[in-house]
């Protein structure tokens, strides 16, 4: 990674844990948030390849940054062609941003009897937009890439270490599964190094 990559996401954390430094509500935190995210998916020439690879089996997750106090975590999403989630949630706040491609994303809710409902019509990302998710606006959602022929990459924000938080997969019937996601990387992109000029 050269140097203005490393910048680019050290601003982009250094912001948001500014923004979390102060009592901020929920939908401040979205706002400002957001903003920093789209100034950050503004550039794509700071992801390094190595938190930008596909995988044939499913999409890829990779830890590029986690809050010493896990108040956040940002994490590179890798979609390979047709690739998409189970319907699912994630329990605390977060932001989607579009990097590179495009991915669909439609939203479900329960009806009186917990079963599950698509709810509006399917929300398509492209690079440089940003949608935001949480218990309270909306957290239940599948995703899917929107190609099938190339990989797409979106940078997931999210309001505590979501590869640690227990959340849930979807059965149509609105019954759940528990999971813990976890990341597909070993080692963290060291955005703290200065020596590199």
């Amino acid at each position: 990674m050269s140097e203005i990559q490393y910048h680019r996401l050290r601003v982009f954390v250094g912001g948001l844990a500014e923004l979390l430094d102060k009592p901020n509500s929920e939908a401040e935190i979205l706002s400002g948030g957001s903003q920093l995210l789209a100034e950050l998916i503004r550039h794509d020439d700071w992801l390094a390849d190595e938190f930008a690879r596909p995988s044939p089996q499913r999409y890829q997750q990779y830890l590029l940054h986690a809050d010493a106090r896990q108040r956040f975590s940002v994490v590179s999403f890798v979609w390979g062609p047709g690739q998409s989630t189970p319907v699912h949630d994630h329990r605390v706040w977060g932001l989607i941003g579009m990097l590179r491609g495009a991915e669909v994303s439609q939203n479900f809710r329960r009806d009186e009897r917990g079963r599950l409902h698509e709810e509006g019509q399917p929300v398509r990302l492209n690079p440089g937009d940003v949608e935001a998710v949480s218990p309270d606006i909306g957290d239940i959602h599948r995703v899917s890439n929107a190609f099938d022929d190339r990989t797409s990459i979106s940078i997931h924000v999210y309001g505590g270490n979501i590869g640690a938080v227990k959340r849930a997969v979807y059965a149509e019937d609105g019954s759940e599964k528990p999971f813990i996601s976890g990341y597909n990387n070993a080692f963290l992109p060291n955005i703290w190094d200065l020596s590199h000029g």
